[in-house]
């Protein structure tokens, strides 16, 4: 076995490797490949063009709208669905008042709470974008309805068809639809940490908002740091493309508001047959989602806490 380990580990490795290279690896050379071609999508014919259509990227007003958007939801989209299941879990599980029996706990009805925010994530992303689309209708949804029934019937916002709001209310869409996993995972992560470090604290002296930065923030930022990740990667994906592609005016909004990449590669593929410089959107797509992730695993570096 000593001598032989090395074939032993590599029988094991060959088959996943193998998988992985064929399904993961050999696509993004493909797509780096017809990047510099003019190909269609729909006929095997192309040539090659060199850096012609990382060049055009440069002069495509549509693009730098898409890149903006797509960097704007990389940015607050995150941070606010994180906040807002930080908050939530932290109030279920810490939270709540004290008790004869437990110094800390989270606030009556916690599990049922905890089923509530969860439910988004039964409901699949197109039912969820089109019950926010609903509700966004300008002439029978139930925000205008809202805003009628309290006596702001001069308040009839066009949700999704003003371009100073649209791109926001997409937003709130995918907020919702995420949250709730983050309190699951959240409260899952602050179940483990030992009821003794907060008993400790409080009895020092220390309030709900210390007990959080000092205590619960520390303790959860493995998590918080692979959640940022996942979420500035799903502003980026193929959610935030379903999102618009279903919500949006066009799709993409008026005057490109909530133009985003993942949907700028879908219509240069689909309806506009430009797989070829498609593909070149797509890897500039892959660059800015790997300087993401470089950029949060670097600022998020810090020392692992043991408990």
């Amino acid at each position: 076995m000593k001598h032989g380990k090395y074939r032993f580990i590599a029988g094991f490795l060959v088959l996943p490797l193998a998988i992985y290279a064929i399904f993961v690896i050999s696509p993004f050379v493909q797509a780096i490949y017809y990047s510099f071609t003019d190909w269609t999508g729909l006929s095997p014919d192309m040539k090659m063009v060199g850096l012609d259509n990382y060049a055009r990227l440069f002069q495509d007003d549509v693009f730098w709208s898409a890149v903006g958007n797509s960097v704007t939801l990389l940015l607050l989209l995150p941070v606010v669905t994180l906040s807002l299941g930080l908050f939530f879990a932290f109030m279920l599980n810490v939270g709540g008042r004290r008790r004869k029996k437990a110094v800390i706990g989270g606030v009556r009805g916690s599990g049922t709470y905890k089923i509530l925010y969860f439910f988004p994530q039964v409901l699949s992303v197109p039912i969820v974008a089109l019950l926010f689309q609903f509700a966004y209708n300008p002439e029978s949804g139930a925000l205008n309805a809202f805003f009628d029934a309290v006596g702001l019937g001069n308040v009839q916002p066009d949700w999704l068809g003003d371009p100073q709001i649209a791109l926001w209310c997409v937003m709130a869409a995918m907020v919702w639809a995420n949250v709730g996993f983050y309190v699951v995972l959240f409260s899952a992560g602050m179940s483990s940490i030992p009821k003794d470090f907060y008993e400790a604290a409080l009895l020092d002296g220390a309030n709900r908002f210390n007990t959080f930065f000092r205590i619960t923030l520390p303790l959860l930022w493995d998590t918080v740091q692979t959640g940022w990740i996942y979420m500035g990667i799903l502003a980026l994906d193929v959610s935030a493309f379903a999102f618009v592609q279903i919500m949006s005016v066009g799709p993409g909004g008026p005057d490109y508001s909530t133009e985003v990449l993942p949907l700028y590669v879908y219509q240069k593929t689909f309806r506009d047959g430009q797989a070829g410089y498609a593909t070149a959107i797509g890897v500039s797509l892959l660059i800015v989602t790997l300087i993401f992730s470089a950029v949060v695993m670097r600022l998020g570096r810090r020392e692992r806490l043991e408990f």
